[in-house]
């Protein structure tokens, strides 16, 4: 059995310093696990099968969950869409969940399909990710976002001059559910 107090952040785990989910000193991490004597966990980003990617450019609210500063779980219902392989969703105001994205940046989503599965179960895609925000685009995502949720020739937001506001930017690191996405993974 591997020992893993050898170099591997097990000392900091002991005291608390030892934060996975903490951003990664930079350079090459092959595969996915402990740095060796950085106390960091870094995952390879998970590409998504086309059965997910189409879960995420339909019209289903995503269930967005980030945790609080006391690691209570905190759950917003967001759109979402797909920028190359990250999942995106905007926010006008700094909500709660922008700033505990900004504090841990360990997200899960949920999205419940409609579709039935031959033993009768209601598909749903889960996504566990690490998110990250930057300020701005908002208003333009949210408006792109609208013509799927909303409907064509839609104005969203509905009013002049939104405020910037934040963009999420969800790296996929695991994806599970119930549905064919959990098959072809």
């Amino acid at each position: 059995m591997r020992d893993y107090t050898k170099d591997t952040g097990a000392e900091k785990a002991a005291t608390g310093e030892y934060q996975p989910w903490r951003s990664c000193p930079p350079g090459p991490a092959p595969g996915h696990g402990l740095i060796r004597g950085t106390g960091c966990y870094r995952a390879l980003m998970t590409s998504l099968p086309d059965s997910a990617r189409a879960v995420l450019k339909s019209p289903a609210l995503a269930h967005l969950v980030t945790l609080n500063p006391d690691g209570s779980p905190q759950v917003s219902i967001v759109w979402v869409g797909l920028d190359g392989d990250e999942i995106v969703a905007g926010h006008l105001p700094e909500h709660r969940k922008v700033r505990n994205i900004r504090n841990d940046s360990r997200v899960a989503l949920s999205i419940e399909t409609g579709q039935r599965n031959a033993m009768g179960l209601t598909e749903y895609l889960v996504i566990y990710g690490t998110a990250r925000i930057t300020e701005g685009g908002a208003a333009e995502l949210l408006q792109k976002l609208a013509h799927t949720y909303l409907g064509p020739g839609v104005r969203f937001p509905p009013m002049d001059n939104p405020p910037p506001g934040y963009i999420t930017h969800i790296r996929v690191d695991r994806v599970s559910g119930v549905g064919p996405w959990v098959a072809q993974h």
